[in-house]
């Protein structure tokens, strides 16, 4: 199988090209015409393009945000349409579920903040391929290059990593090998529609720091204003403080099997 990806150089596409041997890497300044000659023999394509979300949110980085979604994916689209590819994957995330309400595929109301209308924008622009689409919303991605688990590690393993505000805040997050696991089994089954990539045991900010602290046989005493965040992030601040308690319901309704469901099991096969 012959696989092309956007975004190949992030934190997902690196473990994607590991995962999937033969991938073709399309670039973001590759003009349409130049990505029709690279999806010729392309199975599937993953689109993963987009600038990162953790970093102070200035009106023109928002500009960029929306830009490197959305144009990238409609130039992508135009091309997939015109192609042989059987299958398209592309990205979103769980921003786009409200905070503090229990989310799922089912859910029809739309977060309205900044993170809910770049999703819904970016989603919007997906759907407009012609063939069998699938929209993957990420949770807080766990994995061992990279991401969040990353750039907690070196506070949390100084000893002054904590929870964040009170701390009730929920986190949908998914292990990076699960992550792979689901790419493999929408890819085998040929499924389409919107699937929430999070672990189906969502835990509160406390829950989080106190097993991450657990794991690491590290203190965890010294909690992190919200307002320290919004100083250092911006708007962006939301993605760390925003509560999202979000479920995998269509992937389970599929009958898939996560290998590491509880937050404990995972950072002990993440750090081990």
């Amino acid at each position: 199988m012959k696989i092309a990806l956007t975004g190949a150089s992030g934190f997902v596409g690196a473990v994607l090209q590991k995962t999937f041997d033969n991938c073709v890497i399309i670039n973001r300044d590759d003009i349409e015409a130049r990505i029709l000659r690279k999806l010729k023999g392309v199975d599937v394509v993953i689109n993963l393009a987009g600038a990162p979300i953790i970093k102070r949110w200035s009106d023109p980085y928002k500009k960029i945000l929306l830009e490197s979604r959305t144009e990238t994916t409609r130039k992508l689209v135009a091309a997939v349409n015109k192609s042989d590819v059987q299958h398209f994957i592309s990205t979103s995330a769980i921003g786009i579920y409200p905070d503090n309400m229990p989310s799922d595929e089912f859910t029809s109301k739309i977060s309205d903040d900044f993170l809910g209308g770049l999703a819904r924008e970016w989603e919007s622009e997906a759907m407009l391929c012609h063939k069998p689409t699938t929209i993957l919303r990420f949770g807080v991605i766990l994995g061992p290059e990279g991401g969040a688990l990353t750039q907690m590690l070196t506070p949390f393993r100084l000893g002054v990593g904590g929870i964040i505000g009170n701390g009730k805040m929920m986190t949908s997050w998914i292990d990076m090998a699960d992550l792979m696991k689901i790419y493999q089994f929408i890819i085998e089954r040929r499924l389409s529609g919107v699937f929430n990539a999070v672990s189906p045991n969502p835990v509160t900010n406390y829950t989080f720091t106190k097993t991450f602290g657990r794991v690491l046989h590290r203190p965890t005493v010294l909690p992190i204003p919200e307002f320290a965040l919004r100083l250092m992030y911006g708007g962006a601040a939301s993605v760390l403080t925003g509560s999202k308690e979000v479920y995998p319901r269509a992937l389970l309704n599929e009958g898939f099997i996560f290998d590491y469901p509880e937050l404990e099991s995972s950072l002990r096969h993440l750090l081990k």
